[in-house]
């Protein structure tokens, strides 16, 4: 199976962020409960995948020990722009350097990708719902 490894990091990076937001430095230790969002789980799953934390006793290279620290300092600052960028970078190399993993990955079924939502007013009763689709306006509330 052959993977546009570029493409493939832009389109992990949103669910290895959302899952290093949520859980933080211990996003690569977390044991996935019933309750987890899948969006978080996969974006675990994920990196575990990546960074070698998905098999236990396995030897780790360079690269995804390099990956781990950045997840770290992500975790510690998960608002940081330039940080998600490193990551992303970082993933697209490493999917390039191990076919096998990108391979692994991307038969795996992915949920939905992350959303962002914003509620909001204008106006006395007058909702607004934006999310990264588009801003649905509801107009005027009253029954």
């Amino acid at each position: 199976m052959s993977v546009d490894v570029v493409q493939f990091a832009q389109d992990l990076t949103p669910y290895a962020t959302t899952a290093i937001t949520a859980y933080g430095a211990a996003v690569l230790a977390r044991v996935e409960g019933d309750a987890a969002d899948a969006t978080v789980s996969f974006g675990q799953r994920v990196l575990r995948r990546l960074t070698g934390r998905d098999t236990p006793d396995s030897e780790t290279t360079a690269e995804q020990d390099a990956l781990a620290d950045t997840i770290a300092e992500l975790a510690g600052s998960p608002d940081d722009a330039d940080l998600a960028a490193v990551l992303r970078v970082q993933i697209r190399r490493l999917m390039a350097a191990h076919p096998e993993i990108a391979a692994d990955i991307a038969a795996w079924a992915r949920p939905a990708p992350p959303t962002t939502v914003t509620i909001a007013t204008s106006g006395d009763r007058s909702p607004a719902v934006q999310n990264n689709y588009g801003t649905i306006h509801t107009g005027d509330s009253t029954a």
